[in-house]
């Protein structure tokens, strides 16, 4: 029976960690589902921008405040989780505070760092529950926002509060063990914040203590179990994916459209039938742009699993902000939400999938939204991890225009000029300039 809480501690890491892994062999799936693209150039450059907006949180401090509070939820999730490694170690062996004999004075410091910055996240962690609950910041609270997206949003706050708060609570209680000289409860560790909760445990029995310190050690840790395993349902996978995003990021000067080589090609090749011919046929794509997930690269889906809904694409879109139909942060959630349900049609069918009469385009991504975006650029430069919604929405109308001639009447007829006569306006070269000789 003296093995049993090790054996249960190790039966629920062992599933904790195969179920993880399994969503992140999907998430991995998924991804891979979309086009091959190289983004393994400049890997110096592209190493430094990961270390500045993923470790850095460069953009995050535009705001200050919002910015240093997120940046102590960071830190706070970064050296709790060293923490952690004792706390796994301590139910694997059977054994308690397993660090603090070889350790001595550092073991105390970093407990005391440990405990401080669990109060900082507390505090940040409520500011920003009030900030989207009570203030009712406007981006918080758009359509797109409604249902799962809020409720996700406040969830994760939720778990940071109780993972804090029993933390907090193991450490009171133990920390009152080790005065009482309970057996195994060896002096250790330093408590400037837990030491105010002890008034709370002390008229407790010592039988009593161990106990609440055992149950707040077991909810600890199985609240870590399930946050790990929560992240895959949720938005908060940012938290993993930040860092690989921010690395294949696009390096292209922001503004710089991509070019198809094949319709470039073709209009060389108009322009000046003596050029070399285009590549064989067999290089030629069956689709110009995008209607699917299938069609987009695998960066862009990485873009969707990685986007943390904030919201600041959306309040920097001139689009949006006049009112049009066009949310950059919904076409991530939207290409997010029709990725996933791809992955759960090929888990549902043996590996393969079978096609659902459903795409992107129309399903969920409507045209308007689409020829709404006036390809400014504002969502890529706002995105605190360099997510790229305009690329999505360009591939997206590229295809209504090259394969379904479905532009607005507008573009198709500026179009039209510019084949005819060179420029966007319904005049031919001769007769362009006679306006300046009317009366």
């Amino acid at each position: 029976m003296a093995y049993l809480p090790n054996l249960i501690f190790c039966t629920l890491l062992i599933i904790s960690v195969g179920f993880f892994t399994r969503n992140l062999k999907r998430i991995k799936r998924n991804i891979g589902l979309g086009r091959d693209l190289d983004r393994n150039d400049y890997p110096k450059l592209r190493m430094k921008n990961m270390l500045l907006l993923a470790f850095g949180q460069k953009k995050m401090v535009n705001n200050p405040v919002v910015g240093i509070l997120h940046l102590v939820v960071y830190v706070g999730f970064i050296l709790i989780n060293i923490e952690l490694l004792e706390i796994l170690l301590d139910g694997i062996i059977g054994t308690h505070r397993l660090f603090a004999p070889y350790l001595g004075s550092l073991y105390n410091f970093l407990i005391a760092m440990f405990e401080v910055f669990a109060l900082l996240v507390l505090v940040s962690v409520i500011f920003f529950w009030t900030r989207r609950n009570v203030s009712k910041i406007k981006r918080f609270w758009k359509s797109e926002m409604k249902g799962w997206p809020k409720q996700d949003a406040d969830n994760i706050l939720y778990f940071e509060v109780i993972l804090m708060v029993l933390f907090l609570s193991m450490n009171a209680t133990d920390n009152l063990l080790q005065d009482f000289g309970a057996e195994s409860y060896i002096k250790a560790g330093s408590y400037p914040v837990s030491q105010f909760l002890t008034p709370l445990f002390e008229e407790f029995k010592l039988e009593t203590l161990i106990i609440m310190e055992r149950t707040f050690w077991w909810l600890h840790i199985i609240g870590i179990f399930a946050f790990l395993n929560y992240l895959y349902y949720s938005k908060h996978l940012h938290i993993l994916l930040a860092f690989p995003n921010t690395y294949f990021a696009n390096l292209e000067t922001k503004g710089k459209s991509t070019v198809n080589q094949h319709i470039k090609s073709e209009v060389q090749l108009m322009l000046n039938p003596q050029a070399s011919k285009p590549e064989s046929s067999s290089s030629i794509p069956d689709k110009f742009g995008a209607t699917d997930v299938f069609d987009l690269s695998w960066v862009q889906l990485m873009n969707s699993y990685s986007c943390t809904e904030c919201g600041r694409c959306s309040i920097e879109c001139p689009a949006n902000i006049t009112g049009k139909k066009l949310s950059p942060r919904a076409i991530m959630m939207k290409t997010r939400d029709r990725l996933e349900e791809v992955g759960e049609n090929i888990n549902t069918n043996g590996g393969k999938f079978i096609s659902d009469g459903k795409q992107l385009l129309n399903d969920y991504i409507k045209p308007e939204e689409l020829w709404a975006c006036t390809s400014c650029n504002a969502c890529v430069e706002a995105c605190p991890i360099e997510i790229d919604p305009l690329s999505i929405i360009m591939e997206m109308r590229q295809y209504l225009t090259l394969e379904k001639s479905a532009a607005p009447i507008e573009l198709n007829s500026m179009m039209t000029n510019i084949e005819n006569n060179g420029a966007p306006w319904p005049f031919s070269n001769q007769d362009r300039l006679q306006w300046a000789n009317e009366e």
